[in-house]
Formats: structure tokens, sequence, C-alpha cells
């Protein structure tokens, strides 16, 4: 299960290099979508850096939860992301939901993880 885990941080990690690729390639004329468009980039790439952290502390309860909290908002920015588009079909949406949600539910089993006496 470790690997998977980090398999999925490291995934959302790519995740944002192929977005902030596309972004270029999509906003090069365009600097204020360019500018937004690497920011969620730069999100994907803390929320991924942030996972493999507490994948690597599995006994650090606080990054868990704030690894749980930022993949739940990150949910809710796919979710809007196939609102948008009018496909949550979309294999953009799909795949990050899939990631998301299996790094949510490993953030949130090491925030409940009690202590060790």
């Amino acid at each position: 299960m470790k690997t998977l885990d980090r398999l999925f941080g490291c995934l959302i990690i790519l995740g944002g290099v192929g977005h902030g690729v596309g972004s270029f390639q999509a906003y090069k004329s365009d600097p204020m979508s360019l500018l937004w468009a690497l920011s969620a980039s730069y999100a994907g790439f803390l929320l991924g850096a942030l996972n493999l952290l507490r994948a690597a502390r599995d006994t650090d309860r606080a990054v868990a939860w704030i690894c749980f909290a930022g993949c739940l908002v990150w949910t809710g920015f796919v979710l809007r992301f196939g609102m948008l588009l009018g496909n949550f079909g979309d294999f953009r949406v799909v795949v990050n939901l899939i990631i998301t949600l299996g790094l949510a539910a490993f953030s949130l089993r090491g925030a409940l993880r009690q202590r060790a006496r």
C-alpha cells in the first residue's frame, strides 16, 4: 500500500507538469490566464510533495490532516472542472478523481492512526 501511496503522490506531480506544459501551449499569448493556469500546476506540485512527505513520515498526524484537507479541496476543483466541461467521464477528471480520492484515503488513515505508546 505504501508503494501505491507514493505512486499517487508522484502522479499528482506529473499531472502538474503536464498541466504546466499544456498551459504554456494554450495560453502563451494570454499572460493573465497563463499565470492562473500555472498556479494550478504549482498547487498540484505542492499537494503531491506534501503527500510524499506524509507517506515518508507515517507517524506525523498533523501532516496527514493537512494532506487530507488539500485532497478534499483538490477533489472540489476536479469536480468543478468536470462540471465546466459538462463531462464527468472525461479522462482528466476520472484520473484526477481516482488519484486524489486515493491520496485522501491514505491521508485520513494516517491522520486517524493511533500513536504508538
